[in-house]
């Protein structure tokens, strides 16, 4: 079940990104890269607040929350994470089309991980450009995609 995003999600929210991007981008991103990406402890009244300004949905399996995503007005989609849990269930689809469905922009715009890259290329996304983003003097790899 996909619902819209209330402020009492929102440590439920924090809580899931760290585990996801600390076991599902393992694959991809090292311990180092890992721990200044997801540090375990993010500004909730920050996160909370970028969530309600923004169109966030919630998955929702068994009473568990199981994925998030977010998208702005302009057609950024911001964040998009999935419970390691529940991974490859389509889960990250049903989000999507939620959101891209949201906005009303000319086109979408992502920046998605060495790990999301091949869900974004499958929904028709193309890459404008590689990137580093340096996180605590450390650079991530992720790529400007846009549909």
């Amino acid at each position: 079940m996909i619902r819209k995003y209330s402020s009492s999600d929102c440590k439920y929210l924090a809580e899931l990104f760290y585990q996801t991007v600390h076991t599902v981008n393992a694959k991809d991103y090292t311990k180092e890269q890992l721990d200044v990406w997801a540090i375990g402890c993010v500004d909730l009244e920050k996160w909370d607040k970028s969530f309600s300004e923004h169109y966030t949905v919630v998955a929702v399996e068994n009473g568990v929350i199981a994925g998030f995503g977010d998208i702005d007005e302009s057609g950024y989609l911001d964040r998009l994470y999935v419970h390691k849990d529940y991974q490859n269930q389509g889960i990250a689809t049903a989000i999507c089309d939620e959101l891209e469905q949201s906005v009303r922009a000319d086109k979408i715009t992502t920046h998605a991980s060495i790990t999301a890259k091949p869900f974004f290329e499958h929904r028709g996304y193309k890459v404008v450009r590689e990137q580093q983003v340096i996180r605590g003097g450390i650079p991530l790899t992720n790529f400007v995609m846009e549909k």
